[in-house]
């Protein structure tokens, strides 16, 4: 009985001590006059995401709930803190002018156990700085006149597979279609690999690219776990890559680098420099070059986010150009009228329609592919104007769908307008207002290669199809609870009409 007694007052204390820790550690944001929501036991403000509210409109609901308020607003993830930024002057200054104090995005990567992790959107601190620097040539407007004409290669099989596939039927599920056209180009350009997926969907890029994507290793709260727990996570060696996936990309590298590298072979392309990197002879040093893992996982991110980002943009453009048949009849004469005055579909051609750009810039305005951009404290900041500090090793989160949808920024949020992004609408607004490739040192650094790619695949289009909505069509749009790229719930359909030219 005594022991009985011993057990049942010790679980008494630690019953006690666990509720005084969850108390002590939800009073953050209310000890420091920053608003909130009430958190609950035991998952803060996240209960129910990704169940029964989706990531994006849940950022949306504090936005809109607290914005103008406070310069920022406070979550819970658990009992950990994050900060919810609110103000665009101090989203400026935290991703531009005060860069070097938020300098980590704080994902967790474990490059040693787990190589294609170690890529740039995870690296952090030294290493992310070395490898940024390496990789910014490749992404250069030269660059990217080399791989024009294999990005039209594929257009043109994009083309001639939509004109053997109406055939059959007039109504297509786009989203799987740009996603197979996108992967072929970005496996050509990063590893030089016809994968041709718009002929054979069972290939292992379109399937290991598909996986990688939408059966990641670890479900949405324990990445987040990890990215909070980054140095016993390290410790007890876990990954966050599928071994399948890792053994697939780290074979393809190896084999497309020796190669390539036995034959002589130089295709001006993304591997073609990380090779250059390679044989600067690195070994392990980030400041040289770059060893054959880090070639991997920086063409592992290249091909993964890369072929995901480009096709929902696409997808959702023509997704708005079905139901708005005056923009897309005006874009169309304005591709033609590009197509007459440069005499063929050429690199200079496609840079010369800015009412595409501004197309675009609108479909990512509304569908953002990345939702929210996300950073941490390396030292206590004290927000100007202000008497709240955001405490070293706080993350903070930028709402970037809730922004570009705010009424008071972009009226009528809900229209899709391409003129929004004339010359003289883009001077007059925040320059923080659209955040779509992100912003400051660590803003998207394939953001030139992204815009070729959609430009392409959208005047490849609409020069040969007509799109519209027909019974299958998601009105109104419903996301997919994917915590990773916004995309449609179930795919999309579109109606699809061949243009005859006399």
């Amino acid at each position: 009985m005594t022991v009985l007694n011993s057990l049942l007052a010790v679980l008494i204390v630690l019953i006690s001590l666990i509720y005084w820790y969850i108390k002590r550690s939800f009073s953050y944001w209310s000890s420091r006059g920053v608003p909130h929501n009430k958190p609950t036991i035991p998952h803060g403000s996240m209960k129910g995401l990704g169940k029964t509210v989706s990531f994006v409109h849940f950022t949306q609901n504090y936005y809109m709930k607290f914005r103008g308020t406070s310069k920022l607003c406070g979550l819970y993830f658990f009992t950990r803190p994050i900060a919810l930024l609110l103000d665009l002057d101090l989203i400026k200054t935290i991703l531009v002018k005060e860069f070097a104090k938020f300098s980590d995005r704080s994902f967790y990567y474990n490059d040693k156990d787990d190589p294609l992790s170690g890529h740039l959107v995870a690296l952090d601190g030294v290493k992310w700085k070395n490898v940024r620097q390496k990789l910014t040539s490749t992404f250069s407007s030269s660059k990217m006149k080399y791989m024009f004409p294999t990005i039209t290669a594929v257009g043109d099989r994009l083309t001639n597979y939509l004109n053997e596939t109406i055939k059959e039927s007039s109504e297509l599920e786009m989203k799987n279609i740009l996603a197979r056209f996108t992967m072929d180009v970005i496996g050509t350009c990063a590893f030089g690999i016809e994968c041709d997926t718009l002929k054979d969907i069972d290939n292992d890029f379109y399937r290991m690219g598909r996986m990688a994507i939408q059966k990641p290793r670890h479900n949405q709260r324990i990445a987040f776990l990890l990215n909070d727990f980054k140095r016993l996570a390290r410790f007890l060696r876990i990954k966050t890559i599928r071994d399948d996936v890792t053994a697939f990309f780290m074979g393809v590298t190896i084999s497309t680098i020796d190669y390539r590298e036995k034959n002589n072979i130089q295709r001006n392309d993304f591997m073609d420099l990380l090779i250059k990197l390679k044989n600067e002879d690195s070994q392990g040093d980030f400041t040289k070059g770059l060893t054959v893992n880090q070639i991997a996982a920086q063409s592992f991110l290249f091909f993964v986010a890369g072929y995901e980002t480009s096709s929902t943009t696409m997808l959702f453009a023509l997704y708005e150009l079905a139901l708005n048949q005056e923009v897309q009849s005006k874009l169309r004469r304005e591709i033609q009228n590009a197509l007459k005055k440069h005499g063929n579909f050429s690199y200079e051609m496609m840079m010369d329609i800015p009412y595409l750009d501004q197309t675009i810039q609108e479909t990512l305005r509304k569908y953002p592919p990345f939702t929210t951009l996300r950073r941490m404290a390396q030292n206590d900041f004290k927000v100007p104007g202000t008497n709240i500090v955001i405490e070293k090793g706080v993350s903070v989160v930028v709402p970037v769908y809730a922004i570009q949808r705010d009424p008071e920024l972009f009226p009528e949020p809900e229209k899709f307008s391409p003129e929004r992004f004339t010359p003289e609408q883009v001077k007059n607004r925040h320059p923080m207002a659209w955040l779509a490739f992100g912003e400051g040192p660590r803003n998207c650094i394939a953001l030139r290669f992204g815009m070729m790619q959609t430009r392409i695949g959208l005047i490849t289009l609409l020069t040969k199809f007509e799109f519209s909505p027909c019974e299958k069509t998601l009105i109104p749009m419903v996301f997919s609870s994917s915590p990773i790229v916004l995309s449609p719930k179930d795919g999309l359909y579109l109606a699809i009409k061949p243009i005859t030219t006399e």
